[in-house]
């Protein structure tokens, strides 16, 4: 019963948050910035209702995709390298500066290098340089993240396992990934939202006909302030969604972390 009533208490301070933040903004925007060119909400829901659906879903479709791709691939990579750390101890050193260097690496110096490396993409498939800055906004996060889960398993349950024979390999699979399950989910929850914005600061520079960051450009060069401002609220939306999603995603796979019996 008091959960309930701290879920409903939760959501009724976040929409009341929510109402002041916009109404902050419309009054903001009317009278001491109104010289500042920073649309009312009233002009970014026009913005919203004159472009319509299709507009929007053309262009994001297209980023979603690319964000996605490196989502998958960029996360599966820090898995298994942070696994081999676990089976091949020595690699340590080696795979933790391959993460700390991805993270130092400037994303919007290394995309025009990568876009001559990989050129433009075909009309109509999504853009290489966006799909590898997606990887490599998401990379660190989750190298780190496995590896703090990983080695947070019981000494007990790797002790007994060792005891039995097992190697290194199967206290990995048998105790290590299930220990680091909650850990993983969270570092992935954190990376959702980085992959997409590694996608659309890829397409800054991708060459690409479609996409969040083509449409962001053109609304900057038409000095289009109200569709600017929609496409920034609809990237926090899907943003936030993705962020929401592998929350949801670690409250059910894994309850254990959250005190749920």
């Amino acid at each position: 019963m008091n959960t309930a009533i701290d879920r409903r208490r939760s959501a009724l301070y976040s929409a009341a948050g929510l109402g002041a933040v916009i109404l902050l903004w419309w009054v903001g925007s009317v009278t001491v910035l109104a010289e500042a060119r920073i649309p009312t909400p009233g002009g970014v829901i026009g913005a919203l209702l004159r472009d319509g659906f299709g507009f929007y879903w053309q262009h994001f479709s297209v980023t979603i995709q690319e964000a996605a791709i490196g989502f998958f691939w960029g996360n599966l990579i820090a898995i298994l390298l942070a696994s081999v750390v676990l089976v091949l101890p020595w690699t340590e050193r080696l795979i933790t500066q391959i993460a700390v260097i991805s993270y130092c690496i400037p994303i919007v110096a290394v995309a025009p290098v990568l876009y001559i490396v990989i050129g433009a993409p075909s009309t109509g498939e999504p853009s290489g340089t966006a799909v590898a800055l997606a990887v490599l906004a998401v990379f660190f996060t989750t190298v780190v993240g496995t590896l703090l889960g990983l080695k947070s398993a019981d000494p007990a349950s790797l002790d007994a396992v060792s005891v039995y024979g097992g190697s290194r390999l199967t206290q990995l699979r048998k105790v290590r990934l299930i220990a680091a399950l909650p850990a993983i989910l969270n570092a992935l929850q954190i990376a959702a939202p980085a992959a997409l914005l590694g996608a659309i600061l890829g397409e800054y520079v991708g060459g690409v006909r479609q996409g969040v960051g083509l449409a962001l450009i053109i609304a900057q060069q038409n000095l289009d302030v109200e569709r600017a401002w929609a496409i920034g609220l609809l990237c926090a939306a899907v943003a936030g969604g993705a962020y929401a999603l592998f929350g949801l995603i670690g409250k059910v796979a894994a309850p254990w972390s959250k005190g749920v019996a």
